[in-house]
């Protein structure tokens, strides 16, 4: 039954499609000859002559959109996802089109025309899908078109399948139950749903339970049972899908690609690379150029602060490990007397440090002797945002006592951070400071730099651990 519905929505959301389509090519045709806002040089073509070509239009979008699977269902996926999906298949189609109108010798189709067109019909298939979707959703919400599956697994992986279930009814998903592989749980309840039987009874239970979807989440060590349960489920009529045990191991930005065909996955990747990292890069020259200009008048009476109250340079220019673990040069105003680290090597500053000097104490209780960084945003070294980075001989130390803490030179570092906004800067928990910087990078997103520039601003640059 579920899937004659299936069918049935597809079907109906092909014809949504297609009467969006139609109606775009006839909004194009009056907004182009209307003579606004682009003029009507050469006199205003005979409708018929659009209607003639209308023909082709229907065939290429079914074509097209069947082609990239646009009516699969998509009770998982974000609006995002399928409006840039949209956005692709609408796009390709209309080049398509414009192909077949000049190649066919259509020269009397205005290339403003398609223009039009292709802005309408992307806007009123998203629009008309997003609608769809949502209505769905409402319909699901209160029982209506479900999708009845099954969980294979009560370990880890499948409480948490279920738990994620749980939060979207939305999305029509109804847990019939579990199936286990320990006999001894069988019978038993697991966050208020049966644990039907066990895992080697799953052509028994799609049968009589009427399942739909069967939904794989063993552990791995439960794995060499997974030839069995899908040589019993070859008979069946019911959709398979495999989650692997993998999410303990996932580490930063996991995702699942395809390459020839092949699933890869992913348990470690930067998310700063394509666009992500333009726009990052974007945002530190559009803030940090205009601000190291307003800057100036205060470097120079900082400038002139240091030089007349301690002996040494008024620049201190220092190495860190950076992004992929590349060394930057730091620039800071100097703090420290000269020969601050003669007797004690490279150590951390502590409360009180009488290495300070007079006007140093206070650059760095206010942070203001982080400012000259904006050099090294400028330059490309270092980011508005992201984990501060540290002396090489302490990431050597740190890399030995946790693990992952070479993660966070996965992204350029910054002159403010997640961990510092939220307190754990200067001599504070150095694991609390790395799982704050992982959570940055696992979460990255432009809102996420925006949001820290502001908490920044907005506390203040003062701290109690600043010094």
């Amino acid at each position: 039954m579920l899937k004659k519905h299936s069918q049935f929505f597809e079907n109906l959301l092909f014809l949504f499609d297609l009467s969006i389509i139609c109606l775009a090519w006839l909004g194009a045709y009056a907004l182009r000859f209307s003579g606004w806002p682009v003029p009507v040089y050469y006199g205003v073509p005979p409708l018929q002559d659009y209607l003639h070509f209308l023909f082709f239009v229907p065939p290429i979008w079914a074509v097209i959109f069947k082609s990239m699977h646009m009516y699969r269902p998509r009770r998982i996926s974000s609006h995002l996802t399928e409006a840039y999906d949209v956005l692709k298949a609408a796009t390709l189609a209309a080049l398509l089109l414009m192909a077949v109108a000049y190649i066919g010798k259509q020269v009397s189709v205005s290339r403003v025309f398609f223009g039009y067109f292709w802005g309408l019909s992307s806007a009123g298939l998203i629009l008309t899908r997003l609608l769809f979707r949502e209505c769905l959703r409402f319909a699901r919400r209160r029982g209506y078109n479900l999708r009845h599956i099954v969980i294979l697994g009560t370990d880890l992986l499948g409480q948490t399948l279920q738990q994620q279930i749980g939060r979207h009814p939305e999305l029509g998903l109804n847990i019939v139950g579990f199936l286990t592989c320990n006999s001894y749980e069988v019978g038993q309840r697991l966050d208020g749903i049966d644990i039907l039987g066990h895992i080697d009874q799953v052509r028994d239970i799609v049968r009589t339970r009427s399942v739909d979807q069967v939904l794989i989440a063993l552990p791995l060590e439960a794995m060499p049972a997974l030839e069995k349960i899908l040589q019993q489920l070859s008979t069946e009529m019911v959709d398979i899908k495999i989650l692997p045990d993998l999410y303990q191991y996932v580490i930063m930005q996991g995702s699942v690609e395809e390459f020839e065909g092949l699933p890869v996955v992913t348990l470690s990747e930067s998310p700063m690379y394509g666009w992500n990292q333009v726009v990052k890069r974007a945002l530190d020259l559009v803030v940090s150029l205009p601000l190291l200009a307003a800057c100036l008048p205060l470097f120079g009476l900082l400038a002139a602060l240091i030089k007349s109250t301690s002996r040494g340079p008024v620049f201190y220019v220092q190495e860190r490990m950076g992004y992929d673990g590349r060394i930057l040069r730091m620039v800071k105003f100097r703090t420290m007397r000269v020969d601050a680290e003669r007797h004690t090597g490279e150590v951390w500053a502590q409360e009180n440090d009488p290495r300070r000097t007079s006007v140093g104490a206070l650059l760095r209780r206010t942070s203001l002797d982080e400012l000259p960084q904006l050099w090294n945003v400028l330059k490309g070294e270092m980011s508005l945002v992201g984990p501060r980075p540290e002396r090489p001989v302490f990431v050597e130390e740190f890399r030995q006592r946790l693990p992952r803490y070479m993660l966070r030179h996965r992204v350029k570092a910054g002159m403010t951070g997640w961990a510092q906004v939220q307190g754990w800067r200067g001599n504070t928990s150095l694991e609390r400071r790395l799982e704050h910087d992982l959570y940055y990078i696992q979460h990255w997103s432009l809102f996420l730099d925006i949001k820290i520039l502001w908490l920044t601003l907005w506390r203040g640059f003062t701290h109690k651990n600043a010094y």
